[in-house]
């Protein structure tokens, strides 16, 4: 039986259960090539998707506001959408919004029984008959159901918005649609300021949503624009009031739960530096779970999800190791090849092994990768991913002005083999979907520069055979040529949407100076025809 759940807010997505297991997640960001919008989701699917009409439940999290309600935003797709479910027996659930994200940091772990934490920057749910926007949740999981513990709403916290607009209005970034959000560039900044300078400011507004508890945006912007120092400075601040924040709230939850599991979703548990100080400082006896898409595009799945197992009682889903994030459409070796031979002026290709990849990234040279499904989510984790070498103290700035056009300081993550981490890091996390920033031991950092951040930490990615058998196998090779379980893994883009498609990944690698481009799966090697 198919569920498909949707999400027609900014990151419009749709997914799609077979029998309980996500076997398509659709961003629609990829398809159109610019980053978060809004859209019809439905309509989307039934555009992209060839088993449509064989769907039996729809879910879209519920909106109350007529305005923003799907069924009066979208009539004629929500028209659609109720014909295939009546047709197939079926029927449309609007489950709340934070539910939807609970059930997907949930069902997406292999854990029966886990405190679930939401964080965004607000959704509306039904709490005791009423429509309330929540921006901090807080619900105990117990296998199929869920128990609502804590529900803060918007007037009494607001990370998520606090965080957007302290991005676009203090550091000039964008924060959202049409560019995509630019958060993680000032979490890549707050390591090298000075916290203490303007913490209490920050810390002392206990982010309450701006328009309800004025803040000093232009003082602060004044800062930040009067030297790269000061804005480095008021980022730190930032990030430390989050964290103290957060942490304060999540206390006592987490000190009168009887599960020894945490699982979190929501926009802002994409703060790696914070989730990573949850696995490693704050409650290193605790299991932490963070949901491959935790941000609102993940809605989608977390909606059939909560379908599923919570309406219609579904026993949960082993996952072998983990929950797959590679959800994107698989694309045959005669499509890439005719994308291929339309560009001959522009390209020329040969087979090639993943042992000659190897040689070239050894000799210094950048290659991106296009393997299956593309990966969901805002991280590459090996399908649509720019590799290098990590021992090279220079990658990083070469990457960052040459491939990626952006900040010098922003950090790349390190892809590396699960049973290797013990050996490099100070903590022995799983972080298959790059959800944790840890730091290297000193004597390692030192071995893999262009991975390390200036405070020696990094927000890795854990590789496992059965998570990613290719990519596994690949750093395998990898570590025997050059002696490292490590590879630098950024995404497959430039200022754009991750590349979806074998046509995105050509324009990709030639507007940029990446060297190679390997399409994995059929043993295509590209260089550009100069």
């Amino acid at each position: 039986m198919k569920v498909a759940g949707f999400n027609s807010g900014h990151d419009c997505a749709y997914a799609v259960l077979d029998n309980g297991i996500p076997i398509i997640h659709a961003e629609l960001e990829r398809y159109i090539r610019i980053k978060e919008p809004p859209g019809d989701s439905i309509q989307f699917l039934f555009d992209t998707y060839p088993e449509a009409e064989e769907i039996v439940h729809f879910a879209h999290w519920s909106e109350t506001n007529p305005n923003w309600a799907i069924r009066n935003k979208y009539p004629e797709s929500f028209k659609k959408a109720l014909q295939t479910t009546s047709k197939n027996g079926g029927s449309f659930y609007e489950p709340g919004h934070h539910l939807c994200h609970a059930a997907n940091a949930l069902f997406s772990s292999n854990y029966k029984d886990a405190l679930v934490i939401t964080i965004d920057g607000g959704g509306r749910d039904i709490i005791d008959d009423q429509s309330l926007i929540g921006t901090f949740t807080a619900w105990k999981g117990d296998d199929l159901d869920f128990e609502l513990l804590a529900y803060l709403q918007e007037h009494e916290i607001n990370i998520g918005t606090m965080w957007s607009q302290c991005t676009s209005q203090i550091f000039g970034l964008s924060s959202g649609y049409p560019k995509g959000n630019q958060c993680g560039s000032v979490m890549a900044m707050a390591c090298m300021g000075d916290a203490s300078k303007y913490y209490d400011e920050f810390y002392n507004h206990r982010f309450k949503h701006p328009s309800m508890r004025p803040f000093n945006f232009g003082k602060f912007k004044e800062i930040a624009e009067a030297s790269e120092q000061g804005a480095f400075d008021v980022a730190a601040a930032l990030q430390r009031a989050t964290e103290t924040v957060v942490k304060e709230i999540l206390d006592p939850l987490v000190e009168n739960s009887d599960s020894d599991n945490i699982c979190l979703s929501g926009g802002v548990v994409l703060n790696s530096v914070m989730t990573g100080k949850l696995a490693k400082d704050w409650y290193p006896d605790k299991n932490i779970y963070v949901c491959p898409v935790p941000y609102d595009a993940g809605l989608a799945i977390g909606a059939a999800q909560y379908v599923w197992h919570t309406m219609l009682r579904n026993e949960r889903i082993q996952w072998e190791d983990n929950c797959t994030p590679y959800l994107g459409v698989t694309h045959s070796e005669e499509s890439i090849v005719a994308t291929l031979n339309s560009r001959t002026a522009d390209v020329f290709w040969h087979r090639a092994d993943v042992d000659a990849i190897v040689d070239k990234l050894d000799q210094g040279f950048i290659v991106s990768v296009f393997s299956q499904g593309s990966e969901s989510g805002r991280r590459a984790l090996g399908n649509r991913s720019i590799l290098a070498d990590p021992r090279n103290p220079d990658m990083k700035d070469i990457i960052n002005e040459k491939v990626k056009h952006r900040q010098w300081y922003r950090p790349f993550a390190p892809s590396i083999i699960r049973e290797e981490v013990k050996n490099w890091f100070t903590t022995d996390q799983s972080s298959p979907y790059m959800s944790f920033v840890l730091d290297f031991t000193e004597e390692a950092a030192e071995k893999v520069p262009a991975v390390a951040h200036f405070d020696n930490s990094a927000r890795l990615q854990t590789v496992t055979e059965k998570d990613n058998a290719w990519y596994y196998n690949f750093l395998k090779k990898w570590q025997e040529k050059s002696g490292v379980p490590i590879i630098l893994n950024t995404s497959f883009n430039d200022r754009e949407p991750i590349v979806e498609n074998p046509d995105h990944a050509v324009n990709c690698f030639l507007k940029t100076d990446i060297d190679f481009l390997f399409f994995c799966d059929y043993n295509i090697l590209v260089k550009k025809n100069k």
